[in-house]
């Protein structure tokens, strides 16, 4: 019989990286369900633009708090239980879009989608660190992450194509029944998400002396925290103002921009992609996200510069989605490395609960602090921010990876 430390078939790993990557990229299309309607919405209801970003306002507010609060259920109820109940909540909301008589309809199918969105990475983590053997790790959190950015790229697309052929109900609608395909993976794939039994001692070694709320003392848990504020606050700026940015710099018309932005978001699912193979290699990841989000701010500073010819924005854009890709699944083995070195494994879904909070303060903060730049003119000072904010990523992840001790080398699994 083989010894629990052996690896376990890669058929197993496959089946869970998969079930949890169509999940995330189910969660992200919901980031964009009312987004994607706003030019149906407003006038149906006589809406303004305030009115309707108040909508996604709601939205990560409720997915922010939520994140931060939800990691406690997961460890204490398990994390296959939550996930169910998250995509339930994300399929409501596509019904209660559908069937909105009201404005306040249309905040209760925000609110719904924020509460569904607010367990999603704590349950995701939690199972991809208890379930998928480490040596596979790396390629399940880029999986991981090129299925959300699939998410975002599928929403826009399939809802406004659903909304211009049959209206704007029949669209919200099919989110909803995007979200009941969902509840049915999960459900048919619940042996593959079966944990032993929910509680520290089920999941992990737990660390001694501590109470649940101990990671909140944690230094290098802060620091993964502020790296996501800061790194998802540069990412929100560029996906609110990239396009009106790159047009005011370059003098070139706002399709060729927003196709700069499409750019990318190409090249950030390509670099999640191929960072998942150097997450599995490079036991420096700290390093890592230093050399790739460097790199990143580099671009950056080029394209704020405005000497480079307009044929090469693309390119180089391209290229600054390519090199923070890159850096996300060392990121995500970065805040493994902080939750299991001085909590165990018991405490998966609240690190990453808190920690992946800052994603929702990063992607909240960004309208506010650029459209104030923006408002006054100062589009190259955006572009500046950003490169400043990625340098500032960096320094968290350095410190993380200082106050924090290396992992130990993975058991030799033994032979039957």
């Amino acid at each position: 019989m083989s010894s629990p430390s052996a690896v376990p078939p890669p058929a197993r790993d496959a089946s869970v990286i998969a079930t949890i990557g169509f999940t995330h990229g189910t969660s992200h299309f919901f980031h964009l369900m009312l987004p994607s309607l706003f030019p149906w919405l407003m006038p149906a209801f006589g809406l303004s633009f305030t009115e309707v970003g108040t909508l996604m306002t709601i939205f990560f507010i409720v997915s922010g708090v939520g994140q931060a609060l939800s990691g406690f259920l997961v460890d204490r109820l398990g994390a296959a239980r939550v996930l169910f109940a998250a995509i339930g909540m994300f399929t409501a909301s596509g019904v209660v879009a559908a069937a909105a008589q009201s404005y306040p309809m249309l905040v209760l199918a925000a609110v719904l989608a924020g509460l569904g969105n607010s367990p999603i990475h704590p349950v995701d983590f939690s199972l991809l660190n208890r379930k998928v053997s480490q040596p596979r790790l790396g390629h399940a959190f880029s999986v991981h992450g090129l299925s959300g950015y699939i998410g975002w790229a599928v929403a826009p697309v399939l809802m406004t194509t659903v909304a211009s052929l049959a209206g704007w109900r029949v669209a919200a609608l099919s989110a909803g029944l995007i979200g009941a395909a969902a509840l049915l993976v999960i459900t048919l794939a619940r042996g593959v998400l079966a944990e032993p039994a929910h509680g520290a001692g089920a999941t992990g070694p737990a660390k001694p002396g501590g109470s649940s709320v101990a990671f909140l003392q944690s230094a290098p848990v802060w620091m993964c925290f502020a790296f996501f504020v800061v790194g998802t606050t540069a990412f929100g700026a560029l996906q609110n103002f990239g396009p009106s940015v790159l047009r005011d710099l370059y003098s070139i018309s706002i399709a060729a921009a927003a196709s700069s932005l499409t750019a990318f978001m190409l090249g950030g699912a390509a670099g999640t992609f191929t960072g998942g193979f150097l997450a599995s290699r490079e036991e420096g990841h700290d390093r890592m996200i230093g050399w790739m989000l460097g790199g990143a701010a580099a671009a950056a500073l080029g394209i704020a510069s405005g000497v480079a010819p307009s044929w090469s924005v693309p390119i180089m854009m391209a290229a600054m989605g390519f090199l923070s890709g890159m850096a996300g699944p060392s990121r995500d083995m970065l805040v493994r490395r902080a939750a299991t070195s001085q909590f165990g494994q018991s405490a998966y879904g609240r690190v990453y609960g808190f920690v992946y909070s800052g994603l929702d303060l990063g992607l909240a903060a960004a309208p506010l602090v650029f459209g104030l730049l923006m408002d006054t003119g100062q589009h190259r000072e955006v572009l500046y921010g950003v490169a400043l904010l990625q340098a500032m990523a960096i320094l968290t992840a350095l410190s993380v990876g200082q106050k924090t001790p290396p992992p130990a080398p993975a058991a030799v699994p033994s032979r039957d």
